[in-house]
């Protein structure tokens, strides 16, 4: 299984992700992206992939100059961004730090020149999606880009508290924005991995200025994308993450958590302009796993010394009709020299939930401990197969080398009670009829 993780421990922006994503293609690969940005035929777009080092590490800045001029100072909604935002670190819609006054200098001068005449004219969600819509790309790019937009309209819109028909771009940051996200779904399209997975996500820390004031980091937009992914602050002052950065994590990773274990084949760095102590990079790490894999379940336990094995046994009962995976016990020794059990339960975090209330409803236990556990396991199926003795299911699982089939239980109970057969007969000659064995 191919699967692909991002390391975004400094945070993650549009051009940042591009880069890092760029890095993972092969020759061929290369030549149909570039191919294709050609083929896009955008006003006045220039896109080149620049060498950069930082912290000692050589990667890609992806840079995208609009007519002569790289886009360091508007994103989408025109807001003015400097210092780690202009880096690429991280660009939002509604804010941008003003901490640097040579790079703010510089912007003031290109806004009264090159770039006077983009900052007054809009494009509204529906001529973005004219705009991606009439791209020369295949229809599942075109899907993942719109569905990107999609969650940063949604973002701006309950940010402003205007309807999504209502909400507007700016010019250049429209052109910026969509060659950033048109290049990662074309470069995901391309390396098309089974399973994306990417680290808890760097937003930085503090505040930053911006048209409509002073707002806390993320800003308003980004902190909207973001709900229900693992994110942290930090000592780094800025902003790291991006609108259009979260809303391509957002759209395309599996889960957010650790580097799962797996055979890493290639590596990608996309830079940011901006220096900082920590390597001011998104990292793409592209590689393998062992079909059957690895997934994450959840423990819960809690100490018992005072219920009956009838209890016990009921309260186990309604734990599997709640959803555990599994359920058991161990007999332990508790204070005051009292025997007692250890009651586990298997599941998955979803329904993490609902089992910690029927532990606390069917059992006397006062707390209930959970524990995160990554797992292995082997990819697994049911095929039916018929024999003389009727069908049954065989179970088969397999991965890491191994294969391994077993009859389900039911149905070798069901058929060894209707043929008068013992239970290890009847698995003997299913084996035997099925081919599983000689």
């Amino acid at each position: 299984m191919n699967v692909l993780y991002l390391d975004c421990s400094m945070g993650a922006a549009g051009d940042m992700l591009t880069a890092a994503l760029y890095e993972l293609l092969d020759e061929q690969q290369k030549q149909i992206y570039w191919e294709t940005l050609k083929a896009l035929n955008l006003p006045g777009v220039e896109v080149a992939a620049e060498q950069v080092a930082k912290c000692g590490i050589l990667g890609t800045h992806m840079s995208v100059r609009i007519h002569g001029q790289e886009e360091t100072g508007i994103e989408e909604t025109g807001a003015e961004k400097t210092g780690a935002e202009a880096s690429g670190a991280g660009c939002a819609l509604h804010g941008h730090e003003h901490h640097e006054q040579e790079h703010q200098h510089e912007h003031e001068n290109e806004h009264h020149h090159d770039h006077a005449h983009h900052h007054h004219h809009h494009a509204s969600m529906h001529h973005i999606e004219e705009i991606i819509g009439a791209l020369p790309v295949a229809d599942q790019v075109k899907t993942d880009a719109l569905a990107v937009y999609g969650l940063i309209a949604q973002a701006e819109s309950h940010a402003h508290g205007k309807p999504v028909t209502e909400i507007h771009f700016h010019e250049v940051g429209t052109l910026d924005a969509v060659v950033d996200v048109t290049s990662v779904c074309l470069i995901m399209h391309l390396l098309a991995p089974d399973k994306v997975v990417a680290s808890p996500v760097h937003v930085g820390s503090g505040h930053v200025h911006c048209a409509h004031g002073i707002l806390p980091v993320p800003a308003p937009a980004t902190a909207y994308i973001l709900q229900g992914v693992p994110t942290y602050g930090g000592t780094i002052q800025g902003e790291l993450c991006t609108p259009t950065g979260a809303a391509l994590l957002k759209h395309f990773v599996t889960e957010f958590g650790s580097m799962p274990t797996m055979t890493v084949r290639q590596i990608g760095y996309g830079m940011g302009l901006k220096d900082f102590p920590q390597a001011n990079c998104v990292r793409a790490l592209w590689g393998t796993v062992e079909q059957g894999a690895a997934d994450r379940v959840v423990e819960l336990s809690c100490n018992i010394d005072d219920m009956t094995g009838e209890e016990i046994g009921y309260a186990m009962e309604q734990l599997f009709a709640a959803g555990a995976m599994d359920v058991f016990t161990i007999p332990i020794g508790m204070k005051k020299s009292r025997p007692g059990i250890l009651l586990s339960v298997i599941c998955r975090e979803e329904d993490k939930e609902l089992l910690v209330k029927n532990l606390f409803l069917h059992t006397s236990t006062l707390g209930v401990r959970e524990t995160d556990h990554p797992r292995y396991i082997l990819r697994r199926k049911q095929q039916p197969v018929k024999t003389s003795l009727g069908t049954a299911r065989l179970k088969v699982a397999e991965g890491y080398g191994v294969t391994r089939t077993k009859f389900e239980y039911e149905d070798v109970s069901q058929i060894a009670q209707d043929q008068g057969m013992s239970f290890r007969d009847v698995t003997k000659k299913l084996l035997k009829e099925s081919g599983t064995v000689k």
